[in-house]
């Protein structure tokens, strides 16, 4: 088992980072021209991609808990009753 998780590490590819602000318009996120050339491959790459959106100042304190209190509420059966005091 241990040579078999052994295996698996050594397949797995490293990736490398790049990072840069943007806009996300009609859906697309606009790549700058200066990160454009360190994304120009021969062919075609998989990424993974994380997309950090700013906070908006929307989204206000009251809003936040109980849209936090409903999300979690939704988790919760019957059958945790168990635990309440």
């Amino acid at each position: 088992m241990q040579k078999r998780k052994l295996n698996y590490l050594y397949k797995q590819k490293t990736m490398r980072a790049l990072e840069f602000k943007s806009k996300i318009r009609e859906n697309r996120i606009l790549i700058p021209r200066r990160m454009q050339t360190e994304l120009a491959f021969e062919c075609d790459k998989n990424v993974r991609v994380v997309v950090f959106v700013e906070d908006s100042e929307i989204y206000d304190e009251k809003a936040y808990r109980q849209m936090t209190k409903t999300q979690f509420l939704k988790g919760y059966a019957e059958s945790d009753a168990i635990y309440d005091l």
